[in-house]
Formats: C-alpha cells, structure tokens, sequence
C-alpha cells in the first residue's frame, strides 16, 4: 500500500504565496514613484502642489485671522476711550500694517480732513461730508475684506477639485493594470499590484490633498463672517463719529 504525501500540493501553496507576498512589496510609494510615466507624475505634482499651496494658506490665514480677532477689541476700545480725536488717530497709525480695523478708521478720518480742506462749514457741506466719508468707510471695508479673503478661492478649488486629480491618476492606475494583464497573459497578483496600487495612492493622495482644503475652507469663510460683521458695526459707528461729531450708542 502506497501513501500519498501532500507535499507537493503544499509546496505549491508556499509558492504562490510568497509570490503573493512580494507582489504586495510593489504597492508601496517606492515602487510606485518608479513606475510612473508622464502622466503619473503630472498628477502627482500637481497634487504635491496643491497641498503645499493649501496649507501655506491654511497656516497663514490662521495666523492672520488669529491676530485680528485678538487686536480687534484693543483697537476699537483704544478709539473711542481716548479723549482726543487727534491721540486716537495717532494711536491708531502705530498699529502693524496689516491690522484692518484701524485701516477702516484712518481711511475715515483721512476722508473727514480731506472735506475741511476743500469745502468750509455749512449745512450742505456737512451733509456731503457724509456722504464723502460713507463712501470712504464702504472702500475700505471692501478693501479688508477682499484682503480677508486671500487664498479662499485656492482653498475652494483645491478642495472641490483635488480627488478628482487623484481619480485621473487612479483611472491611468488601473489602465496599467490592464495593460499588464494582457501583456502577461494572466491576472496574477505580480502582473497587477504595482499598477493597482498606483492607482490606490493617487486616491489617497487626493483626498489627504482635498480634505484638508475644504474644512479649512468652511472654517475661515464662518470666520471672515463674524469679522465682517465687526467691520460693519465699526463702520456705522465711525460714520455717525464723523458726520455728525458724536458716537450714536
């Protein structure tokens, strides 16, 4: 009687598993950056890019609105607490250059001298001066928040477009992965997982890119909301100060 041995079926199995094991070794980012072709790397800047681009934005714009909220009430308080028109003003022009709501009350007082230069007292000269100074506080108001703004529209398109970068590079992935099937001859996990883990990346890739973008996007427009807001209600203030010589509380 003749015993059969399972060797040789085991030993098969080993095989195609240590195969399998070293296919998976292809997936990774090494492998990846070897394997790609024009078109892979295009994608792939083009992601680096705009991930580096977005979170110069994001870090930057959190600085930048960090330091306005935290000036704002010092401004604004050092303004209207200080007896002198002339004190506060010159209080206000040692703010850093960047600090937009002391922009917002030079440009008001500049637009009041401006007036008293070209025209002398009166009833209608007062009520020009008016509307001279809320066309003043409306520019500068805009002017802020455009400056507010900057890199919001970079965020936007990097959040809205980034995955679909990533899905060109996962889409140019798996057509490699076909073409390496058909060049084979088989479906084997060595044909197939360098190009399909390309493909896995590039996915990735793009949405570590968008994610990033979008929620910082949704945070810092709530953010410019709120300061606008402050913008506007100083604005009103400063032009009733300006027009009429009194703050309206």
């Amino acid at each position: 009687m003749f015993l059969q041995t399972p060797a040789p079926t085991d030993a098969a199995a080993q095989v195609a598993g240590n195969s399998n094991a070293e296919a998976m070794k292809q997936m990774g980012f090494a492998n990846l950056a070897q394997g790609f072709d024009a078109l892979g790397w295009i994608v792939f800047v083009t992601l680096v890019v705009m991930s580096f681009l977005s979170w110069y934005f994001i870090i930057a714009n959190t600085i930048r609105n960090g330091m306005v909220k935290g000036r704002a009430d010092g401004v604004i308080n050092g303004f209207w607490n200080n007896p002198s028109t002339q004190d506060a003003i010159r209080e206000l022009e040692t703010q850093p250059k960047g600090e937009p709501f002391s922009k917002i009350a030079l440009d008001a007082a500049s637009a009041v001298a401006h007036h008293q230069q070209a025209n002398k007292g009166g009833l209608a000269e007062s009520l020009s001066r008016s509307e001279f100074v809320d066309r003043a506080l409306r520019q500068a108001v805009a002017r802020e928040s455009l400056r507010l703004e900057g890199g919001q529209t970079l965020l936007a398109t990097v959040g809205s477009s980034a995955p679909f970068v990533g899905l060109l590079g996962t889409v140019w992935g798996i057509y490699h992965a076909l073409i390496g099937i058909a060049a084979s001859g088989n479906a084997s996990m060595t044909a197939v997982a360098g190009p399909v883990g390309e493909a896995l990346i590039m996915t990735a890739i793009g949405l570590f890119t968008a994610i990033p973008a979008l929620l910082a996007f949704n945070f810092f427009n709530r953010s410019n909301r709120v300061i606008f807001a402050r913008f506007d209600e100083f604005a009103h203030d400063l032009h009733d100060f300006f027009a009429t010589g009194s703050r309206v509380e």
